[in-house]
């Protein structure tokens, strides 16, 4: 039996979409993109141009709902499947867009480059319990312009798995599409196997700017899959309840669901979110704070009575380090999102409040992933009745160390963890240097690295990817683009 939890009741989620539903056709949804506005209009919207107000009827949202297509799945560089987002299936992909760094060798905090960005693309193909890559940072030795398909561009060069990325701007889309086509080899053959999901956060509150909404137009229009990021802070920019965040995400997400669906029903979308709370203490936003976890928990049970796929931020740490604060947070924030059954559970390798991402939590969270997978199986009977004859081998043999039973089921049952995790006696730890969880993670990473194979997308290919993002960067005033070197 898979074990599961739920925070909200129907009745409950109800009366949350019913409040979500009156602010979208009361006070609206503001919309700084002309091209949008008028779509809505088009199909029944009260839009005003000047105030960029635009009041969504109920059929509007109806509508877009009926349209959803629900479920789709994912499929890396190679067209092989790696996501099945249905049901309760679970999928997680690293924190994206952080800022910094946190460095292996040094344990500081910096501004990261393309050599840290391609080690960490060679991390992730060793990672079995991370499904799928993100552009998890910036790199800071290229121009704004490109740094969101340039993230894109090392990642689907260096490792075969799935990204979830995001544009900052209408313009970068163009080449986030193109350098997908060309892995594909056609505009058709990516809507048949998507590779990549774009975040598109609407701004709270109740608002959506234009690069933003702009990106979920092109991305319904080009069927890229989106992963709506409403991002409502408990007592800041959002009730400080969290019934009431729940209603301001729910009419944030349903805005950006009647966008895509009337741009072109059908395209692929998963229901998700960032919330938090505020901490006026500090005034920080908490992502590993057990509300902001429960909120995001809530969200994905309201994406599921919808019939969505859903995506949510619950796997992090606002930590400094990699210690136990890390650990805590971002545990109890998998495991969580996983009984809740969130198809798309993004966080792991995050550190304060997503300014930071860490290839040695990365590995630690790869553990913490593997665990939860290995929970969401649950107790399964295994030849355990009649228990008498088993008890009896053990009566008369003192243990069951090589017993048949244990030999049949041990893997089943069992999951030993890689050497990141440290499970050996005081003696043996000590024999084996008494490494500390930071030292065994910076080794786990290394000996990924060192291992990790080439991507085997086809040598053409990688060659045209280059030469797209060489223009685009030419375009942006660099003479070449960095070394990839890593």
């Amino acid at each position: 039996m898979r074990p599961t939890l739920r925070f909200l009741d129907d009745q409950l989620i109800g009366r949350i979409l019913d409040e979500a539903r009156d602010l979208l056709r009361t006070l609206g949804v503001t919309i700084h993109n002309q091209e949008v506005l008028a779509l809505l209009g088009d199909h029944g919207a009260e839009v005003d141009p000047k105030t960029e107000l635009a009041i969504l009827p109920d059929d509007i949202i109806e509508r877009a709902l009926a349209t959803s297509p629900g479920p789709f799945k994912l499929y890396d560089v190679l067209g092989n499947q790696t996501h099945d987002f249905s049901g309760h299936n679970v999928h997680f992909t690293p924190g994206s867009a952080a800022i910094n760094i946190l460095d292996d060798a040094t344990g500081e905090i910096r501004r990261p480059a393309t050599a840290d960005y391609v080690r960490y693309a060679k991390l992730m193909g060793g990672l079995e319990n991370i499904a799928s890559q993100s552009t998890a940072f910036i790199p800071a030795d290229v121009p704004d312009e490109i740094s969101d398909s340039y993230r894109l561009f090392l990642s689907l060069l260096t490792c075969e798995k799935p990204v979830v990325t995001g544009a900052f701007s209408g313009e970068a889309f163009n080449l986030i599409r193109d350098l997908q086509i060309i892995v594909r080899g056609s505009a058709d053959e990516l809507k048949q196997k998507p590779l990549a999901i774009l975040s598109c956060c609407p701004t709270p509150a109740l608002k959506w700017s234009e690069a933003t909404s702009q990106n979920v137009l092109d991305c319904a229009r080009a069927s890229i899959p989106v992963e709506f990021i409403s991002m409502p802070l408990s007592g800041f920019v959002g009730p400080v309840t969290v019934v009431g965040t729940l209603i301001q995400h729910t009419a944030e997400t349903l805005s950006g669901v009647a966008i895509s669906q009337l741009a072109n029903p059908g395209a692929p979308m998963l229901y998700g979110g960032a919330s938090a709370i505020f901490d006026i203490r500090y005034e920080t936003t908490p992502f590993g704070a057990v509300e902001t976890m429960m909120t995001d928990c809530a969200h994905t049970e309201i994406g599921k009575h919808l019939g969505m796929p859903t995506q949510a931020y619950t796997a992090m740490s606002d930590a400094k380090r990699l210690d136990a604060q890390a650990g805590l947070e971002t545990g109890v924030g998998a495991t969580l999102g996983a009984l809740v059954g969130t198809n798309n559970i993004s966080g792991p390798g995050i550190l304060d409040f997503i300014n930071c991402q860490s290839l040695q939590k990365l590995v630690v969270d790869n553990e913490i992933c593997g665990m939860t997978f290995r929970m969401l199986e649950g107790i399964t009977p295994r030849e355990d009745f009649p228990a008498r004859p088993l008890f009896e081998e053990l009566l008369r043999d003192k243990h069951l160390i090589i017993a048949d039973h244990t030999r049949r089921y041990l893997r089943e049952e069992i999951r030993f963890p890689g050497t990141v995790v440290d499970r050996a006696n005081r003696a043996r730890w000590q024999d084996e240097g008494a490494l500390s969880l930071r030292e065994r993670a910076s080794g786990e990473v290394e000996r990924l690295i060192r291992e990790a194979e080439p991507s085997r997308l086809d040598e053409g290919v990688k060659r045209q990817l280059v030469g797209r993002m060489e223009a685009a960067a030419r375009q942006a005033g660099m003479d070449a683009l960095p070394s990839r070197e890593a």
